[in-house]
């Protein structure tokens, strides 16, 4: 991230392509994750729109026996990768997916602005990560975009998906499935991360693995850039990493790298409350309206018996996606975040970090309130107001012109 829209370039860009979503469910797919309203200036996020009939979305395919998959075993050496390819779905239904669906224009009726945002722009979705990090760098600016829309990706936020994209090319390829169903589009989610699991326990590397998991009373859904098993054979926690690109030959300002921190404090707390075995999938397929029995379309159910894990069901996929997590540890305490130069790819460092679970779980909450129309927007604190220099709603925005002394304070302390 950078500090200013043109000097940064965030990997959530990846969560706004409306067409396309790298392996696993993008939700983005608006483009999965990850997006505009991430990173330094969310001004330069994208405009999300709605998905298309004719939009795809990525899967990686790492092909493994049904019988390694169906033992429920911890050994990696239980599993053979056999083929790795991503699959997209192609004339499915134009709805947008989840992770960080953009449709945000503001098309509620009157009689509906009592309702929370949660309740108005994320129902039927769930919350993405992109969300939580985009309310902590600044809720008012968050409001403006769930009102008004996100603007347009400048160079820089694309420059920066295309290098996401180029990293996931690395270790997958892509396949187009057609989809019939909303059940189509969830199973081929579902078998992105059930293949990037396989891919990590088999190779020690994956990209671009989807998540979906019910975190502090919400449904929530993100994508890691990567995830690798360590090489020691006494730890066997996978780290999670990100890879954040950047205009300026400099690492970023501090309230970047906290909000870098927050992302990825994310994806671990998701990641071990699923390890933990905990996905209600009866919530799941109520809160999205989805039918566990619809039997999948002809495509996605081949693919899927190619693949390893032969499914008739949506059911069947959830069921393979819980059993995939019983072979997963928790992740690793300590997280990784890599700052490159866009210019030439170059490393311009690497921070890495503990996990703070309860500064997390505080920071999640504080945004929730918000969410759930607990409370007003607040506006971030005086010592970070150079965001608003960046920021496409300055000029609708009622901190503007108030007396630094005179705003209200934004929960931003620092990790």
């Amino acid at each position: 991230m950078s500090e200013s829209p043109a000097d940064e370039s965030t990997q959530d860009v990846k969560d706004d392509t409306p067409t396309q979503i790298p392996l696993e469910f993008e939700v983005e797919i608006v483009s999965e994750e990850e997006m505009a309203l991430i990173d330094a200036a969310l001004a330069t996020a994208t405009r999300c729109s709605q998905l298309s009939s004719s939009s795809a979305i990525a899967v990686t395919s790492c092909f493994a026996s049904s019988q390694l998959l169906q033992r429920n075993v911890r050994s990696i050496q239980s599993i053979t990768l056999l083929a790795k390819r991503s699959l997209s779905d192609i004339g499915g239904p134009g709805d947008p997916d989840i992770e960080d669906s953009g449709h945000f224009a503001m098309t509620q009726k009157k009689n509906r602005v009592t309702k929370s945002f949660l309740e108005r722009y994320r129902k039927n979705r769930g919350l993405s990560v992109t969300d939580i990090t985009g309310t902590e760098w600044c809720e008012k600016q968050m409001e403006f975009v769930l009102r008004f829309g996100r603007p347009r990706a400048n160079k820089a936020m694309k420059v920066g998906h295309a290098r996401h994209v180029k990293l996931e090319e690395e270790v997958n390829t892509r396949v187009k499935v057609p989809v019939q169903s909303f059940e189509d589009r969830w199973a081929i989610k579902f078998m992105n991360f059930i293949n990037g699991a396989n891919q990590l326990l088999s190779e020690g590397l994956t990209r671009e693995l989807p998540l979906f998991g019910f975190i502090e009373g919400v449904w929530m859904v993100g994508v890691i850039d990567e995830i690798r098993m360590p090489v020691k054979e006494t730890d066997r926690n996978p780290m999670i990493v990100d890879v954040k690109t950047r205009v300026l030959e400099t690492l970023p300002a501090e309230s970047q790298r906290r909000n870098g921190r927050l992302q990825m404090m994310c994806y671990k707390y998701m990641w071990d409350n699923l390890s933990a075995g905990n996905f209600p999938s009866r919530q799941f397929f109520d809160f999205f309206s989805l039918n566990p029995y619809h039997v999948l379309s002809e495509e996605v159910r081949e693919n899927t018996a190619e693949a390893g894990y032969p499914a008739k069901t949506l059911d069947d996929i959830v069921r393979f996606y819980m059993n995939s997590w019983d072979m997963l540890p928790p992740a690793h305490n300590q997280l990784l975040l890599r700052y490159e130069f866009q210019k030439d790819q170059s490393l311009l460092g690497e921070v890495e970090f503990a996990y703070d679970h309860d500064w997390l779980k505080s920071r999640i909450q504080g945004c929730l309130e918000f969410w759930k129309g607990e409370r007003e927007a607040s506006y971030i604190p005086d010592e970070e107001r150079w965001k608003c220099k960046y920021c496409q709603f300055i000029s609708v925005c009622p901190a503007i012109g108030k007396p630094e002394s005179s705003r209200s304070p934004s929960k931003t302390d620092q990790f």
